[in-house]
């Protein structure tokens, strides 16, 4: 039991480190970090409204499958639950607290301050969410879950994308930030099931490479945030509002601290 607390508590450190290296990010402008707190809350808050959707679609798909397709091919049905019940439910709602978080317009934030609290929200829910799955899990999987951080990394995507499409004004990036995580995530999920994997055991090959693909987002996002702090482009504010201003001489203030 103890050890298997050590190794949770071992597997929490890249969220943490994630969350605080965000929230310093610009820890001099205070509008900023109560911007992060305020994603860290809707991280939190994910949770119920999530649990609350799954188990409509979850019922749902009961329906669907007892009653009106009762011949459902097995892959199909558990198709329909990793993409809709766990993946679609899960990147809806991270979705639309992101969306609420930005049109309260706490402050003019950047490209890089969207990407930011995009991934506080990600990385928040995955931590609550590995709470559960640690009971009873082996300490590798702890592990893999802990440092492959996949809602870190859907996040990231969600966040970068959404903020191209604010800085380009184009729909399309902002159709991209959402269907492209949700097809990441419900794909992950599905290559893990057992209905797929009875198939053909090779591939398992799906759900290593996503795994690696986690590891890679990560090591982009990294980049993109230093990169970031040398490059006007990505901290331009996005907003006309009356914290304009402040904005650039928050971040003036920041780069050169």
């Amino acid at each position: 039991m103890l050890i298997n607390l050590l190794f949770f508590i071992i597997s929490i450190v890249p969220s943490v480190l994630v969350f605080v290296s965000l929230r310093n990010r610009r820890k001099c402008d205070p509008l900023y970090v109560k911007s992060c707190n305020s994603a860290f809350i809707r991280g939190l808050i994910c949770i119920l409204p999530i649990v609350i959707l799954s188990a409509i679609f979850h019922v749902t798909r009961n329906i669907l499958t007892s009653i009106i397709f009762p011949d459902m091919n097995a892959l199909v049905s558990q198709a329909i639950y990793t993409f809709i019940v766990l993946a679609f439910s899960e990147e809806l709602v991270k979705y639309l607290m992101f969306r609420h978080l930005l049109n309260k317009k706490i402050n003019d934030y950047s490209w890089a301050d969207v990407t930011a609290y995009m991934v506080i929200i990600g990385n928040v829910f995955g931590l609550v969410e590995d709470i559960p799955y640690a009971l009873g899990a082996s300490p590798v999987i702890m592990l893999i879950r802990g440092f492959t951080l996949g809602h870190v990394g859907c996040g990231f995507i969600m966040g970068w994308f959404y903020g191209k499409h604010l800085k380009t004004g184009k729909k399309i990036y902002s159709v991209v930030a959402f269907s492209l995580p949700f097809f990441i995530h419900g794909l992950y999920d599905f290559s893990l099931s057992k209905e797929l994997l009875a198939l053909n055991d090779n591939l398992a090959f799906i759900a290593l490479s996503l795994a690696l693909l986690d590891i890679v987002l990560i090591i982009l996002m990294i980049r993109f945030f230093r990169i970031s702090r040398k490059k006007d482009h990505y901290n331009a504010p996005l907003t006309q509002g009356e914290h304009r201003m402040a904005f650039k001489l928050g971040w003036k203030n920041c780069k050169n601290a």
